[in-house]
């Protein structure tokens, strides 16, 4: 059992397995707020927690599953590439829109870790929350932010973009592909551009492009903090 439990194949296939549970039952219920991706962290956290299980076993796994995280954003540029013609027709609105972004996101956290009097650590890992967690972790841990910190926010931003942005985009009326496009990829990444790939294909690729760019101004805007 140990050298189950110690082998990186234990974590991923914990993880495909816990995926694919989710995958089943979202399709069965349809709600965003049992989308897979919510799904399958109760279920890993609540396997581990039954079985006693130590997260560094799981862990062996998670690190390979983490390392493939850059390939797979990378991935999206597909979606990008099908609507070229869109992106170019629409080049200045998505640089200010995702630039605006991700001033506001910087912002707001700014102005809350100033009202809550948040330790400066504890900040700069919040800093990053709305980006896809390949540049998030690098920006937090070069700027010496908590680590864990910004997993945990880029993960809350992302399942909460997810769920909310369909209910978002209805209550505010927004017609504009593009336009929910870019909303929902700069505040929440790649777990919220799946959610807009399944609402459209011009609103998932703006959101996978906005994913890319987001990531550029947050570094811009570091610079100049």
């Amino acid at each position: 059992m140990e050298n189950i439990l110690n082998s990186p194949l234990f974590g991923i296939s914990i993880t495909l397995i816990a995926f694919e549970l989710g995958v089943l039952i979202y399709k069965k219920i349809k709600s965003p707020l049992l989308s897979p991706f919510i799904l399958s962290i109760v279920f890993i956290v609540s396997f581990l927690l039954i079985f006693k299980i130590p997260t560094a076993s799981y862990q062996k796994g998670g690190n390979i599953i983490n390392m493939l995280l850059t390939p797979a954003t990378s991935a999206l540029a597909i979606s990008m590439y099908h609507k070229i013609k869109t992106i170019k027709h629409n080049f200045l609105p998505i640089i200010t829109g995702t630039f605006v972004g991700s001033l506001v996101s910087i912002t707001s956290i700014l102005l809350m870790s100033m009202l809550f009097n948040l330790d400066n650590n504890l900040i700069k890992g919040l800093l990053p929350k709305s980006v896809t967690m390949p540049i998030a972790l690098d920006l937090s841990q070069k700027t010496g932010g908590i680590a864990s910190v910004t997993i945990f926010c880029v993960c809350i931003s992302g399942i909460l973009g997810a769920v909310f942005s369909p209910i978002l985009i209805r209550i505010f009326k927004i017609k504009n592909p593009v336009s929910a496009g870019l909303a929902i990829g700069t505040s929440s990444h790649g777990v919220g551009t799946a959610k807009a790939i399944e609402i459209g294909e011009t609103e998932g690729a703006l959101s996978s492009i906005a994913i890319g760019l987001s990531g550029i101004m947050t570094v811009i805007i570091y610079i100049f903090l």
